[in-house]
């Protein structure tokens, strides 16, 4: 598998390859995984008792949701709820074995044969994804992913949490800046794939788009 310097963002175009491997990206939620992956994790690390009291914390922030639909603000709102003042170190722990825990009653069949065919055609196959790189980063590695771009959580200068993102959530156009970002300006990709509107971007650069492809579930 890929080591976890491959899962951050690329810091140099992948148009320097002499490779010139075909890039196919995937969307992560609902995509690869039958449903969002973030709140998931939220609710399996916070326990019964904790994610009911979240919730209820969280009642203003889901009530501003459902009247402007802002889908990067509820989800800060969750992480300063459910995981601010955790340490990088508790999180990449639970993140793992959370993956460990739920990867069988997770991913798609049909998905995942979709990736491994990607991959035994030679594509650099990334994962472009609206949920914290850093929860999704053991499904990648999992997944013998080339790399992994996703929303960044805020860390302090003691390694926890603060509260907030790092940088804009990955979602529409932001996907495809990231894309550019990691692989130059120019970049085409050879296939892509989502299942929401939070992916048209990306994949409006795709060769081959496919939109809500994949359907079955473990």
């Amino acid at each position: 598998m890929s080591d976890m310097g491959s899962m951050e963002p690329l810091r140099h175009s992948h148009s320097t390859d002499p490779d010139r491997r075909p890039v196919v990206a995937f969307d992560f939620d609902g995509t690869l995984t039958i449903r969002d992956s973030f709140t998931e994790f939220l609710r399996w690390r916070a326990g019964p008792g904790g994610w009911a009291l979240g919730l209820v914390k969280l009642a203003p922030a889901l009530a501003h949701y459902a009247r402007a639909r802002d889908r990067g603000r509820i989800k800060a709102a969750s992480v300063r709820e459910f995981l601010s003042g955790v340490s990088r170190a508790e999180l990449d722990a639970d993140a793992e074995a959370f993956a460990a825990d739920s990867w069988s009653r997770f991913m798609r069949p049909d998905a995942l044969a979709c990736w491994n065919s990607w991959g035994e055609r030679g594509a650099y196959r990334v994962i472009v994804t609206a949920s914290p790189e850093e929860t999704v980063a053991p499904f990648a590695r999992r997944l013998g992913a080339d790399a992994l771009l996703g929303t960044q959580i805020a860390f302090d200068d003691e390694d926890r949490v603060t509260g907030a993102f790092a940088r804009e959530n990955c979602r529409g156009a932001e996907k495809v800046n990231r894309l550019r970002a990691a692989f130059g300006p120019d970049i085409r990709l050879r296939a892509a794939y989502g299942d929401t509107s939070g992916d048209t971007e990306m994949l409006a650069i795709a060769d081959e788009p496919g939109f809500r492809v994949f359907t079955q579930r473990p």
